[in-house]
């Protein structure tokens, strides 16, 4: 049986940790549309941008998993729709 305070597999991660700065947002962010829009960048990775992804290079691949799931997400909700 579970304590209170034990959360099995997440013990000892902070949750409220988790896209607390806005590094960790700019490369989710960055991530998550870079997979939605399917258009290419106007413009280079460059400067704080490129600095950011790089130190927070698992929040961009966790963007960028959110966003082929919202592309699962949308193409099923259009199978449904008109198909």
């Amino acid at each position: 049986m579970a304590h209170d305070g034990d959360r099995g597999f997440l013990k000892g991660i902070k949750l409220s940790a988790f896209l607390d700065c806005y590094q960790e947002w700019h490369a989710f962010v960055e991530g998550l549309f870079e997979v939605l829009c399917p258009w290419p960048a106007r413009h280079q990775l460059s400067g704080e941008l490129l600095t950011d992804l790089r130190g927070d290079h698992h929040y961009y691949m966790f963007g960028r998993a959110m966003g082929v799931i919202a592309w699962l997400i949308i193409a099923k909700i259009i199978q449904e729709a008109f198909f």
